[in-house]
Protein backbone atom coordinates (compact mmCIF):
# COMPACT_ATOMS: atom_id res chain seq x y z
CA UNK A 1 0.00 0.00 0.00
CA UNK A 2 2.04 3.29 -1.19
CA UNK A 3 -0.58 5.63 -0.47
CA UNK A 4 0.40 7.56 2.93
CA UNK A 5 -2.81 8.79 3.97
CA UNK A 6 -4.81 5.59 2.99
CA UNK A 7 -1.99 3.26 4.85
CA UNK A 8 -2.72 5.71 7.84
CA UNK A 9 -6.33 5.14 8.38
CA UNK A 10 -5.83 1.39 7.84
CA UNK A 11 -3.70 1.21 10.49
CA UNK A 12 -5.46 3.11 12.46
CA UNK A 13 -8.26 1.18 11.95
CA UNK A 14 -6.14 -1.83 12.95
CA UNK A 15 -4.63 0.06 16.54
CA UNK A 16 -8.47 1.01 17.49
CA UNK A 17 -9.42 -2.55 18.04
CA UNK A 18 -8.33 -3.60 21.59
CA UNK A 19 -5.55 -5.63 21.08
CA UNK A 20 -1.81 -5.58 20.88
CA UNK A 21 -0.61 -5.85 17.23
CA UNK A 22 3.11 -6.83 16.63
CA UNK A 23 4.92 -4.30 13.93
CA UNK A 24 5.75 -7.82 11.82
CA UNK A 25 2.08 -8.46 11.94
CA UNK A 26 1.20 -4.92 10.85
CA UNK A 27 3.49 -5.12 8.00
CA UNK A 28 2.48 -7.95 6.72
CA UNK A 29 -1.59 -6.68 6.50
CA UNK A 30 -0.82 -3.00 4.94
CA UNK A 31 2.29 -4.78 2.29
CA UNK A 32 5.23 -2.68 3.87
CA UNK A 33 8.35 -3.09 5.59
CA UNK A 34 8.44 -2.61 9.26
CA UNK A 35 10.82 0.67 8.68
CA UNK A 36 7.64 1.99 7.44
CA UNK A 37 5.00 1.23 10.16
CA UNK A 38 7.68 2.67 12.45
CA UNK A 39 7.33 6.24 10.48
CA UNK A 40 3.58 5.33 10.00
CA UNK A 41 3.28 4.92 14.42
CA UNK A 42 5.63 8.21 15.02
CA UNK A 43 2.98 10.31 12.45
CA UNK A 44 -0.23 9.11 14.53
CA UNK A 45 1.60 10.50 17.39
CA UNK A 46 2.13 13.90 15.98
CA UNK A 47 -1.62 13.62 15.04
CA UNK A 48 -2.37 13.31 18.23
CA UNK A 49 -2.98 9.74 18.63
CA UNK A 50 -1.44 7.81 21.93
CA UNK A 51 0.19 4.89 20.87
CA UNK A 52 2.34 2.72 22.83
CA UNK A 53 5.14 -0.06 21.77
CA UNK A 54 6.12 -2.73 24.01
CA UNK A 55 9.57 -4.50 23.23
CA UNK A 56 10.62 -7.75 23.31
CA UNK A 57 9.71 -10.56 21.22
CA UNK A 58 6.12 -10.33 21.99
CA UNK A 59 6.33 -6.76 21.89
CA UNK A 60 3.75 -4.42 19.77
CA UNK A 61 1.65 -1.84 19.26
CA UNK A 62 -1.49 -0.66 20.73
CA UNK A 63 -3.83 2.79 20.94
CA UNK A 64 -4.15 3.91 24.28
CA UNK A 65 -6.12 6.24 26.42
CA UNK A 66 -5.25 9.73 26.08
CA UNK A 67 -6.10 13.25 27.29
CA UNK A 68 -8.50 13.74 24.30
CA UNK A 69 -10.32 11.89 21.90
CA UNK A 70 -8.81 11.50 18.28
CA UNK A 71 -11.03 10.90 15.28
CA UNK A 72 -12.04 7.22 15.18
CA UNK A 73 -12.14 5.01 11.60
CA UNK A 74 -14.89 3.00 11.86
CA UNK A 75 -15.94 -0.26 9.53
CA UNK A 76 -19.41 -0.48 7.77
CA UNK A 77 -20.48 -2.84 10.25
CA UNK A 78 -19.51 -0.45 13.14
CA UNK A 79 -21.20 2.42 11.83
CA UNK A 80 -23.99 0.93 11.12
CA UNK A 81 -24.75 -0.50 14.63
CA UNK A 82 -24.15 3.13 16.14
CA UNK A 83 -26.10 4.96 13.71
CA UNK A 84 -29.00 2.29 14.67
CA UNK A 85 -27.87 2.42 18.47
CA UNK A 86 -27.71 6.55 18.40
CA UNK A 87 -31.35 7.07 16.19
CA UNK A 88 -33.03 4.50 18.84
CA UNK A 89 -31.77 6.77 21.74
CA UNK A 90 -32.11 10.46 20.29
CA UNK A 91 -35.45 8.98 19.47
CA UNK A 92 -36.90 9.00 22.86
CA UNK A 93 -34.74 11.71 24.68
CA UNK A 94 -32.94 8.95 27.26
CA UNK A 95 -32.07 10.61 30.04
CA UNK A 96 -27.93 12.25 30.42
CA UNK A 97 -27.07 11.80 26.80
CA UNK A 98 -30.29 13.11 25.00
CA UNK A 99 -28.44 16.51 23.52
CA UNK A 100 -25.15 14.49 23.08
CA UNK A 101 -27.12 11.48 21.06
CA UNK A 102 -28.60 13.69 19.28
CA UNK A 103 -25.26 15.77 17.57
CA UNK A 104 -23.47 12.67 17.29
CA UNK A 105 -26.30 11.12 15.20
CA UNK A 106 -26.14 14.56 12.58
CA UNK A 107 -22.80 14.43 12.78
CA UNK A 108 -22.32 10.56 11.65
CA UNK A 109 -25.54 10.11 9.48
CA UNK A 110 -23.99 13.54 7.77
CA UNK A 111 -20.62 11.45 6.45
CA UNK A 112 -22.39 7.77 6.09
CA UNK A 113 -22.01 6.35 2.57
CA UNK A 114 -25.34 6.08 1.13
CA UNK A 115 -25.45 2.40 0.74
CA UNK A 116 -25.00 2.60 4.38
CA UNK A 117 -27.70 4.97 4.98
CA UNK A 118 -29.95 2.92 3.31
CA UNK A 119 -28.59 -0.13 5.94
CA UNK A 120 -29.28 2.23 9.06
CA UNK A 121 -33.09 3.49 7.24
CA UNK A 122 -33.86 -0.51 6.61
CA UNK A 123 -32.66 -1.87 10.18
CA UNK A 124 -34.91 1.13 11.76
CA UNK A 125 -37.97 0.38 9.75
CA UNK A 126 -38.06 -3.19 10.70
CA UNK A 127 -37.69 -2.98 14.29
CA UNK A 128 -39.96 -1.18 17.14
CA UNK A 129 -38.85 0.31 20.25
CA UNK A 130 -40.90 -0.78 23.12
CA UNK A 131 -42.36 2.64 24.65
CA UNK A 132 -45.14 4.51 26.72
CA UNK A 133 -47.19 4.85 23.79
CA UNK A 134 -48.18 8.41 24.02
CA UNK A 135 -47.30 9.48 20.28
CA UNK A 136 -44.00 11.39 21.68
CA UNK A 137 -41.68 9.00 20.37
CA UNK A 138 -40.37 10.70 17.08
CA UNK A 139 -38.19 9.96 13.98
CA UNK A 140 -34.39 10.46 14.85
CA UNK A 141 -34.17 12.34 11.30
CA UNK A 142 -36.53 15.24 12.25
CA UNK A 143 -33.80 15.66 15.50
CA UNK A 144 -30.37 15.43 13.11
CA UNK A 145 -31.87 18.06 10.38
CA UNK A 146 -33.11 19.98 13.64
CA UNK A 147 -29.33 19.93 14.94
CA UNK A 148 -27.70 20.36 11.78
CA UNK A 149 -30.15 23.54 10.61
CA UNK A 150 -29.57 24.75 14.50
CA UNK A 151 -25.80 24.05 14.24
CA UNK A 152 -25.44 25.73 10.34
CA UNK A 153 -27.42 28.39 11.70
CA UNK A 154 -29.99 27.56 8.87
CA UNK A 155 -33.66 28.81 8.46
CA UNK A 156 -35.92 25.46 9.11
CA UNK A 157 -38.92 24.83 7.16
CA UNK A 158 -41.53 22.77 8.35
CA UNK A 159 -45.29 21.54 9.01
CA UNK A 160 -46.53 21.58 13.07
CA UNK A 161 -49.26 20.18 13.95
CA UNK A 162 -50.86 21.99 17.36
CA UNK A 163 -52.88 20.28 20.36
CA UNK A 164 -55.73 21.09 18.69
CA UNK A 165 -54.90 18.87 15.47
CA UNK A 166 -54.45 21.99 13.31
CA UNK A 167 -51.62 21.99 10.57
CA UNK A 168 -49.49 24.98 9.75
CA UNK A 169 -46.34 25.61 7.89
CA UNK A 170 -43.65 27.07 9.66
CA UNK A 171 -40.33 29.28 8.78
CA UNK A 172 -38.20 29.51 11.87
CA UNK A 173 -34.49 30.36 12.84
CA UNK A 174 -33.73 27.59 15.21
CA UNK A 175 -31.60 28.21 18.57
CA UNK A 176 -31.82 25.37 20.61
CA UNK A 177 -33.17 21.77 20.84
CA UNK A 178 -34.27 21.22 24.49
CA UNK A 179 -34.85 17.80 26.16
CA UNK A 180 -37.07 17.00 29.13
CA UNK A 181 -35.74 13.69 29.45
CA UNK A 182 -39.09 12.63 27.80
CA UNK A 183 -40.16 14.94 25.11
CA UNK A 184 -37.92 17.21 22.85
CA UNK A 185 -38.62 20.84 22.22
CA UNK A 186 -37.32 23.26 19.80
CA UNK A 187 -36.71 26.92 20.73
CA UNK A 188 -36.77 29.02 17.31
CA UNK A 189 -37.76 32.56 16.28
CA UNK A 190 -40.79 31.82 13.88
CA UNK A 191 -40.35 34.46 11.13
CA UNK A 192 -44.28 34.17 9.88
CA UNK A 193 -45.19 35.66 13.43
CA UNK A 194 -42.09 38.06 14.34
CA UNK A 195 -41.79 36.25 17.91
CA UNK A 196 -39.44 33.67 19.39
CA UNK A 197 -41.86 30.27 19.93
CA UNK A 198 -41.63 26.88 21.44
CA UNK A 199 -42.27 23.56 19.17
CA UNK A 200 -42.95 19.92 20.14
CA UNK A 201 -40.66 17.97 17.93
CA UNK A 202 -42.95 14.79 18.00
CA UNK A 203 -45.86 17.45 16.44
CA UNK A 204 -43.26 18.49 13.60
CA UNK A 205 -43.10 16.35 10.11
CA UNK A 206 -41.49 17.22 7.17
CA UNK A 207 -38.50 19.58 8.37
CA UNK A 208 -35.85 20.71 5.78
CA UNK A 209 -33.35 23.25 6.08
CA UNK A 210 -33.25 26.00 3.80
CA UNK A 211 -29.56 26.99 3.23
CA UNK A 212 -30.33 30.55 3.81
CA UNK A 213 -28.09 31.59 6.52
CA UNK A 214 -29.01 34.09 9.08
CA UNK A 215 -27.63 35.90 12.33
CA UNK A 216 -28.50 34.47 15.46
CA UNK A 217 -31.03 36.60 17.35
CA UNK A 218 -30.39 37.13 21.32
CA UNK A 219 -33.25 34.77 23.25
CA UNK A 220 -34.43 36.57 26.01
CA UNK A 221 -33.59 34.41 28.34
CA UNK A 222 -31.72 30.57 28.54
CA UNK A 223 -33.46 28.19 26.03
CA UNK A 224 -34.15 26.00 29.03
CA UNK A 225 -36.03 28.66 31.22
CA UNK A 226 -37.68 29.55 27.88
CA UNK A 227 -38.82 26.42 27.80
CA UNK A 228 -40.34 26.07 31.65
CA UNK A 229 -42.23 29.01 31.08
CA UNK A 230 -43.68 28.20 27.80
CA UNK A 231 -44.67 24.83 29.90
CA UNK A 232 -46.46 26.70 32.62
CA UNK A 233 -48.34 28.91 30.06
CA UNK A 234 -48.97 26.01 28.11
CA UNK A 235 -46.66 27.28 25.42
CA UNK A 236 -45.48 23.87 24.38
CA UNK A 237 -48.98 22.89 23.22
CA UNK A 238 -50.23 21.07 26.20
CA UNK A 239 -51.84 22.47 29.83
CA UNK A 240 -48.99 22.33 32.45
CA UNK A 241 -48.75 21.80 36.10
CA UNK A 242 -47.39 22.10 38.93
CA UNK A 243 -45.81 18.96 40.69
CA UNK A 244 -44.82 19.16 44.36
CA UNK A 245 -43.05 16.22 45.94
CA UNK A 246 -41.56 14.61 49.29
CA UNK A 247 -39.00 11.85 48.75
CA UNK A 248 -37.39 10.30 51.76
CA UNK A 249 -33.98 10.35 50.62
CA UNK A 250 -30.68 13.10 50.41
CA UNK A 251 -31.37 15.44 47.87
CA UNK A 252 -28.71 13.99 45.99
CA UNK A 253 -30.22 10.77 45.13
CA UNK A 254 -32.78 12.15 43.33
CA UNK A 255 -33.29 11.64 39.68
CA UNK A 256 -32.02 14.58 37.83
CA UNK A 257 -34.27 14.51 35.34
CA UNK A 258 -36.69 15.86 38.57
CA UNK A 259 -35.37 18.65 38.72
CA UNK A 260 -33.65 20.30 42.22
CA UNK A 261 -34.25 18.93 45.23
CA UNK A 262 -34.30 20.85 48.52
CA UNK A 263 -33.78 19.42 51.95
CA UNK A 264 -36.64 19.71 54.41
CA UNK A 265 -35.51 20.56 57.75
CA UNK A 266 -36.43 17.14 59.37
CA UNK A 267 -35.37 15.00 57.03
CA UNK A 268 -35.53 14.39 53.21
CA UNK A 269 -36.16 16.97 50.60
CA UNK A 270 -38.87 18.58 48.50
CA UNK A 271 -38.87 18.52 44.43
CA UNK A 272 -40.95 21.08 42.76
CA UNK A 273 -41.11 21.51 39.03
CA UNK A 274 -43.91 21.88 35.78
CA UNK A 275 -44.69 19.07 33.72
CA UNK A 276 -46.97 18.62 31.00
CA UNK A 277 -46.94 15.12 30.86
CA UNK A 278 -50.14 13.00 31.47
CA UNK A 279 -50.06 12.29 35.11
CA UNK A 280 -50.59 8.62 34.75
CA UNK A 281 -46.93 8.25 33.28
CA UNK A 282 -45.37 11.07 35.21
CA UNK A 283 -46.76 8.37 38.22
CA UNK A 284 -45.08 5.56 37.20
CA UNK A 285 -41.94 7.32 36.09
CA UNK A 286 -41.47 8.81 39.38
CA UNK A 287 -42.01 5.63 40.79
CA UNK A 288 -39.29 4.02 38.97
CA UNK A 289 -36.94 6.40 40.62
CA UNK A 290 -36.99 3.96 43.20
CA UNK A 291 -37.47 6.52 46.37
CA UNK A 292 -40.12 6.72 48.80
CA UNK A 293 -41.84 9.39 47.67
CA UNK A 294 -45.44 11.63 48.62
CA UNK A 295 -46.97 13.75 46.69
CA UNK A 296 -48.51 17.09 47.50
CA UNK A 297 -49.63 18.01 44.27
CA UNK A 298 -51.60 18.38 42.25
CA UNK A 299 -54.92 15.90 43.00
CA UNK A 300 -54.38 14.31 39.62
CA UNK A 301 -50.98 13.16 40.17
CA UNK A 302 -51.54 11.95 43.35
CA UNK A 303 -54.58 10.11 42.20
CA UNK A 304 -52.99 8.67 39.40
CA UNK A 305 -50.05 7.64 42.22
CA UNK A 306 -52.74 5.84 44.72
CA UNK A 307 -54.30 4.17 41.57
CA UNK A 308 -51.20 2.45 40.47
CA UNK A 309 -49.69 1.69 43.53
CA UNK A 310 -53.26 -0.43 43.94
CA UNK A 311 -52.79 -1.76 40.19
CA UNK A 312 -49.83 -3.19 41.56
CA UNK A 313 -50.38 -4.13 44.80
CA UNK A 314 -53.62 -6.20 43.42
CA UNK A 315 -50.88 -7.53 40.45
CA UNK A 316 -48.54 -8.82 43.19
CA UNK A 317 -51.03 -10.58 45.53
CA UNK A 318 -50.40 -14.34 45.03
CA UNK A 319 -52.93 -16.39 43.53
Amino acid sequence: MTDTPARLLTLLSLLQTPREWPGSELAGRLGVSSRTIRRDIDRLRDLGYPVEATLGAEGGYRLVAGAAMPPLVLDDEEAVAIAVGLRAGAGHAIEGVEEASVRALAKLEQVLPSRLRHRVGSLQAATVALTRGDGASIDPRTLTTMASATAGRERLRFAYRAADGAGTRRLVEPNRLVSTGWRWYLVAFDLDRDDWRTFRVDRVSEPFATGARFVPRELPMDAVAFVERGLRGGGGGTPAYEVDLRFEAEPEAVPGWLGSAVALPGGGCRVRFSCADAPEWLAVRIALAGLPFTVDGPPSLAAAARALGTRLTSAAVAR
